[in-house]
């Protein structure tokens, strides 16, 4: 079943807190996507409510703060990662549905109808950024204090510094979700056109084009192997392209509408959000 991903809605207003339990998991092969049901494998500490239709989360694992985009209220829930309560709620733009933490200067971004930028040592919108129409993806660059932001058909790139757009990129129809390799200072997009743009950090132009399965949303990117998982919910697959060459290696099948993903680097795990069934697909790298 294909999922719509330029807006979507969770049913709830609560976020559901894991304990670290991984070691438990059985990694899934390549050829059959093994996945836990949530709440099996992995343990709930605590269930923390938030606004309306929290849609996107960020965490600092520095300073053990969380943030929460809450899409209907036009807010973010700061929780402190210690106690898993709510320590204060912030107004931003309309339609918050993408966020990301630069750690090393403490500082978030949230995409809406514009990009607010929040500082993590006074929970408050230090600076508004205007960008193009359709904002969703947030990824930022550490290293080089740079976010980009997806756009219906661009990447706005914005010093953090000045907080200003440096360039507009340009990727195709309905650029949705971000990732940077920070190591080699690469951006991947994926598009809805079956395809990930690859952008190189230092000249903001698209250096390759990889065409992926279908109804890309979610992308993740292991720095130290230099690959990048893609979840494809139409054929329901996971695409994984190598950084090296900018080429699909692999497709991962049978995995359940997937989403979300995100990688530990540490471990070269990957874990795919299955949308529909409420579980977790965990794939070893």
């Amino acid at each position: 079943m294909k999922l719509t991903h330029r807006v979507v809605i969770l049913a709830t207003t609560v976020i559901t807190v894991f304990a670290s339990a991984l070691a438990a998991v059985v990694l899934a092969s390549p050829a059959r996507g093994a996945s836990l049901a949530v709440g099996s494998a992995v343990r709930i500490t605590a269930t923390i409510a938030v606004g309306t239709r929290p849609l996107a989360v960020a965490a600092n694992s520095r300073t053990g703060t969380i943030y929460v985009a809450n899409t209907l209220d036009n807010t973010v829930s700061v929780i402190n990662g210690r106690t898993n309560t709510v320590v204060a709620t912030i107004p931003v733009g309309r339609l918050p549905q993408g966020i990301a933490v630069n750690e090393r200067t403490n500082t978030i971004y949230v995409g809406g109808d514009i990009l607010s930028v929040i500082s993590g040592r006074t929970n408050t919108v230090v600076a508004t950024v205007p960008v193009a129409s359709g904002p969703f993806g947030v990824a930022v660059n550490p290293h080089t204090d740079t976010v980009y932001v997806t756009n219906d058909g661009t990447v706005s790139v914005i010093s953090g510094r000045t907080n200003a757009v440096v360039a507009m990129v340009p990727v195709g129809s309905s650029a949705m979700a971000v990732a940077v390799n920070e190591r080699t200072n690469t951006i991947y997009v994926t598009n809805e056109g079956s395809r990930v743009s690859v952008i190189s950090g230092r000249t903001n132009a698209v250096v390759a084009t990889v065409p992926v399965g279908g109804g890309p949303a979610g992308v993740a990117v292991n720095p130290r192997t230099r690959m990048i998982y893609v979840t494809c919910d139409g054929p329901d697959t996971v695409s994984v392209i190598s950084g090296r060459t900018n080429a699909l290696v692999a497709t991962v099948r049978h995995v359940a509408t997937p989403v979300g993903v995100a990688v530990n680097p540490r471990t070269n795990t990957i874990y795919v959000t299955n949308a529909l069934e409420n579980t977790v697909s965990v794939l070893t790298g």
